[in-house]
């Protein structure tokens, strides 16, 4: 009788935490939907240079985008603004990085293979760097199917890198910031892979950490395998099968839809 008196209260203290953990888990997500709406209610008149302003005439345009924390490059999270990094130096833009108030980052502007495009480094923190990513994208006139991410994954080993179209943040919160403010799913993202923490190591300290000395020798052949990548993804002529977000769960193809117009309304908005 102990026994199963035993078991009853501790089946029912186990619901009870895992309740209270589930709503924990539901209010930090709703908080940062409600702060990403407060920090994009903001409106603007933003003054364009003469090479932003080209950004809007006829021809392909794009957003390259690394997330991560401002402050703490050099750590896993962070690793996707180190692809960005090694991107722009590739194409002699190192130096030419220069702050944006109106998207709350740094960006460059420059061209490959006749697509002109911008890279963005959020200067927000990661949870609501796709704030930063939605203003950019309005200020620019850039349709979220033209949008690329770059940012890191614990499901994949250092080493490894892999495109995905659409789909789910898959758990990351500066993904999922991205998701909730341009509101679709569409937008092409390069993975780079950090692996998973030790059992000993939570996952905040891993992905917060820095690479080790040996993990940099590793992580020099995947800022440069993910450069390659990103130079041919966009050297790619359209085709009306890129055009279509295909390959995007149907939720990411109708939001898309929803927002048909988008980056025109946006930069309407602004002359």
């Amino acid at each position: 009788m102990r026994d199963g008196s035993f078991l009853s209260t501790f089946c029912m203290f186990s619901s009870h935490f895992f309740k209270k953990l589930l709503n924990f888990v539901n209010m930090r997500r709703l908080l940062t939907r409600i702060l990403n709406r407060v920090l994009l209610s903001g409106q603007f008149k933003a003054t364009m240079t003469e090479a932003e302003a080209e950004i809007h005439t006829e021809g392909r345009r794009k957003l390259v985008v690394g997330l991560g924390n401002p402050g703490m490059e050099g750590t896993r999270h962070s690793v996707g603004m180190a692809v960005l990094g090694a991107f722009a130096a590739r194409l002699g833009g190192a130096d030419c990085w220069r702050s944006d108030r109106h998207v709350a980052g740094e960006v460059i502007l420059l061209e490959v293979q006749q697509t002109r495009v911008v890279l963005l480094r959020p200067r927000l923190l990661m949870n609501v760097n796709g704030v930063s990513v939605a203003k950019a994208a309005g200020k620019y006139g850039i349709k979220p199917e033209d949008i690329l991410l770059v940012h890191d994954e614990m499901d994949k080993p250092l080493g490894k890198i892999a495109l995905k179209h659409g789909g789910s943040a898959r758990g990351h919160n500066g993904v999922r910031s991205c998701v909730d403010c341009l509101q679709t799913d569409v937008m092409l993202r390069l993975r780079v892979g950090i692996g998973r923490p030790s059992l000993k190591t939570s996952v905040d300290r891993h992905v917060l950490s820095r690479f080790t000395s040996e993990e940099q020798k590793v992580l020099e052949s995947v800022l440069v395998q993910s450069v390659d990548l990103l130079i041919s993804q966009l050297s790619q002529s359209d085709s009306p099968q890129d055009s279509q977000p295909a390959s995007s769960p149907a939720g990411g193809r109708q939001a898309a839809q929803r927002r048909e117009g988008w980056s025109e309304n946006s930069t309407a908005a602004q002359s």
